[in-house]
């Protein structure tokens, strides 16, 4: 009998996009209420919930076989693990957050060598430590336990160190943005002695294949069209396609069915100009994997 694979996901922002991209994956997670130990359909595999901040040290102990956290808790925890596959999403978008120095708009601290001797507050405290020692800025920082922003507005800091995407909570608090210290994405980790067992690592390799497949397919679409055989060498090349359109004949008539996988961003632009060649039939439709 095959050992399980004990995986660990995300809690906290990451949870609910973590969870839906394993069901575009092929995985169904049931969270079952505010259970610890959520069930998957899959066999040869076992789930825990624990902190992306913990992530990394549960893995590296052997706590978990894997796990999804963010780069920048692995530096943080200065983690010894295997980073198997780099996953960029986050909880409202397929891009990097980012950790940005932020002070209030009033501020008279406009570069990072105006903090020296000042307070800054942030979760990510090891990583902001060795970032301003490796600049010879003396700083003071310290542990924040959540709401960041607050720390500068009610005085308890001069500045924070803190994680956004779109920076428009950072706004909201009247601070301004001066400084960025570190992009992060999610990672999916792995024990190193977990690695070396192949019988694991097969499932891990799975998981990361078939998560980087529905990440790739989420800006991506189908479509297929009816082109009459006489615009065929005029519209093949308007396609855009990952390798070459697929044409295939239409039965007992002069048109031809074509079909394409393409970024969904052109297609907007795209449906009109075939429109004008002669493409009647279009159909769009979304893709859950492209590998």
């Amino acid at each position: 009998m095959v050992e399980k694979l004990k995986l660990g996901i995300p809690k906290g922002s990451l949870q609910n996009a973590t969870i839906a991209l394993f069901k575009r994956s092929g995985w169904r997670i049931d969270m079952n209420g505010r259970s610890y130990f959520p069930d998957i359909n899959d066999d040869a595999i076992e789930c825990a919930i624990c902190r992306a901040q913990e992530m990394s040290r549960y893995v590296e102990s052997g706590t978990l076989d894997a796990g999804l956290t963010g780069q920048d808790w692995i530096s943080e925890n200065e983690s010894d693990v295997r980073v198997v596959e780099n996953l960029i999403y986050s909880k409202v978008s397929q891009r990097p957050a980012r950790w940005v120095l932020a002070v209030p708009y009033d501020s008279d601290i406009k570069r990072l060598e105006d903090l020296a001797g000042k307070k800054i507050a942030t979760e990510l405290v090891n990583f902001t430590k060795k970032y301003f020692a490796e600049r010879g800025i003396d700083v003071n920082v310290e542990f924040s336990w959540g709401a960041t922003e607050a720390k500068v507005v009610s005085g308890l800091a001069d500045a924070i160190v803190e994680v956004t995407e779109t920076g428009s909570t950072i706004k909201a608090h009247g601070l301004k943005i001066i400084h960025e210290l570190l992009q992060t994405n999610t990672q999916l980790i792995a024990n190193h002695a977990v690695w070396a067992n192949p019988e694991k690592r097969e499932k891990i390799e799975q998981i990361a294949l078939l998560l980087k497949g529905a990440l790739q397919a989420e800006n991506m679409v189908g479509l297929k069209m009816n082109v009459p055989e006489a615009r065929l060498k005029k519209v093949v090349p308007l396609l855009p396609s990952l390798n070459a359109p697929t044409v295939s004949p239409l039965y007992q008539s002069g048109w031809f069915a074509v079909e394409i996988v393409v970024a969904s961003s052109v297609v907007r632009d795209l449906i009109p100009e075939l429109l004008k060649n002669g493409v009647e039939g279009i159909i769009e439709y979304p893709l859950n994997k492209v590998i």
